[in-house]
């Protein structure tokens, strides 16, 4: 049966609203029931014997399967039609452009069909959208015969330089699709990921240079595995020569300006990387460039990008010793709506971290509690980790604020929850760090135990300060801080402030 259910638990309110109006006119009935049957499944209705006996006040199941093809027929034509209306459709323009000439070629229009092609390859060049060029030399060389004027030579070399570009693209894509299987079957099997030997091995098998030749989006697609690699190991560190040489072939590259968003990825991702890393005077210098290309352009992707940016922003100035700094700016994105729902999660997240820091307790439980969906929902908008850390920091909230009757609870739930899923992914250690908390704080005689700091090194196997993920050492400064009685937020930055 197709699983209806989840294309409609994918859609936002905004567009659940979208699609009941999109309906409305599509139905030529009254009393069509799909708007109905819609409704059941938003509001989570899931039993079908529940749900025909709602619509046909009967079990008529061929009726009810009929009327679910029907709607998810619906609902597809709705995304597409809403992704075609919400997104640039210079692609879609241009095939329609090649296919109007072509027409315009069959009636012996030659002049006319010429001069729609020669416009829509001056776009296609303008967007490097090589496979459309590719289409577009190759009616113009079909028919080059039909004008005189026509020099077939000079066709011929754009075709073959363009299919220089188009096929290192498609290579790299390739590479890019090779690179994350490697990735994916090293974490699953539980096995060391050597990244720049991945990619070196990669690249070498399918002859590819690091040139000019290959476009901007496609050096984003080198850089944004890097940073897969990096998130899945927790391994910032290693891959910080590979993102910055990178980034030296692109930054004078000449199509940075025709391929702007991607250049403000890799200005993003390479600022996360020396957040990640505690070199935050280098990620402010990368934040700035980024601001700096969000702003260009008549700020074409400043909207995009925006709440990327301030979330990092105000990481970057939380673990810089400026707290009431990263507050100000997260603080108003609680109440904005904003398309870009993962990183809405994101910086209301941090805000709960920098009350934390800040010992406003109670704030920060009174902006984790503006998080009123369920976990499972959570886990399909913003994955596993979020939800975790999200968790963790709502039972740390708890301990500080003495909430008794909710902290074991909560521990109990989160080890139920999310055992099996932090030993996949090798991070055993989370679990560790539960079982720690649970020893501080529903043992009493532990704080008066000088070994139990000791205890605590000894539980973690910990990288260097320098490599060392930064979100895992401000949760073990949090475990620190509590069993020396010292400040919480002043024993994060003395983990971090070398590298400052």
């Amino acid at each position: 049966m197709i699983d209806l259910n989840k294309l409609v638990t994918s859609l936002t309110s905004e567009e659940r609203s979208d699609f009941v109006l999109f309906l409305k006119k599509k139905n030529r009935r009254p009393d069509a029931k799909n708007l109905l049957l819609f409704s059941l499944l938003v509001n989570g209705e899931s039993n079908s014997e529940a749900i025909c006996y709602s619509l046909y006040n009967k079990n008529s199941k061929n009726a009810y399967h009929a009327l679910r093809k029907r709607l998810y027929d619906s609902l597809l034509d709705f995304v597409a039609t809403n992704n075609m209306e919400q997104e640039n459709n210079i692609e879609m323009l241009l095939i329609k452009n090649i296919l109007s000439a072509r027409n315009f070629f069959h009636r012996k229009q030659y002049e006319l069909a010429y001069q729609i092609l020669s416009k829509a390859e001056r776009i296609a060049q303008e967007q490097l959208l090589f496979p459309i060029l590719n289409e577009i030399y190759q009616t113009q060389i079909q028919y080059a015969h039909s004008i005189s004027t026509i020099n077939l030579t000079d066709l011929i070399t754009k075709f073959n330089i363009n299919q220089q570009y188009y096929l290192a693209e498609e290579r790299l894509n390739i590479v890019y699709a090779t690179i994350r299987e490697q990735i994916n079957i090293s974490i699953f099997q539980k096995k060391e990921i050597n990244f720049n030997t991945i990619i070196t091995d990669t690249l070498n098998k399918y002859q590819i240079n690091i040139t000019e030749s290959i476009t901007f989006k496609s050096l984003y697609q080198l850089i944004s595995i890097a940073s897969i690699s990096a998130f899945a190991t927790k391994d910032y560190y290693s891959n910080e020569f590979f993102l910055i040489s990178i980034y030296q072939k692109i930054e004078n590259h000449q199509h940075k300006q025709k391929q702007l968003y991607y250049h403000i990825q890799v200005l993003y991702l390479i600022a996360n990387m020396y957040f990640r890393n505690k070199k935050f005077k280098d990620a402010f210098k990368y934040l700035d460039k980024m601001e700096l290309e969000m702003n260009s352009n008549n700020k074409k992707y400043f909207n995009s990008f925006t709440l990327k940016y301030q979330n990092l922003l105000a990481l970057c100035y939380n673990y810089s010793n400026q707290n009431q700094k990263a507050i100000t700016i997260a603080q108003p994105y609680i109440n904005k709506k904003h398309d870009d729902l993962t990183s809405k999660l994101d910086i209301v997240l941090c805000l709960c971290m920098y009350h934390f820091h800040n010992q406003d307790y109670k704030e920060a439980l009174k902006t984790i509690n503006t998080f009123y969906h369920s976990d499972k929902w959570y886990q399909q908008k913003a994955g596993n980790e979020w939800v975790v850390k999200k968790n963790l920091i709502e039972i740390l909230i708890y301990i500080e604020l003495d909430h008794l009757n909710l902290i074991e609870s909560r521990v109990l739930s989160f080890k139920r929850k999310h055992s099996s899923y932090l030993k996949s992914i090798q991070q055993d250690r989370v679990l560790t760090f539960i079982s720690l908390i649970e020893e501080l704080y529903f043992n009493l005689n532990v704080k008066k135990i000088p070994e139990f700091l000791n205890k605590i090194e000894g539980s973690f196997d910990f990288l260097d300060n320098n490599q060392e993920d930064i979100f895992v050492m401000s949760f073990y400064a949090w475990l620190k801080a509590k069993a020396s009685k010292k400040n919480i937020y002043t024993t994060t930055l003395e983990m971090m402030k070398h590298n400052c």
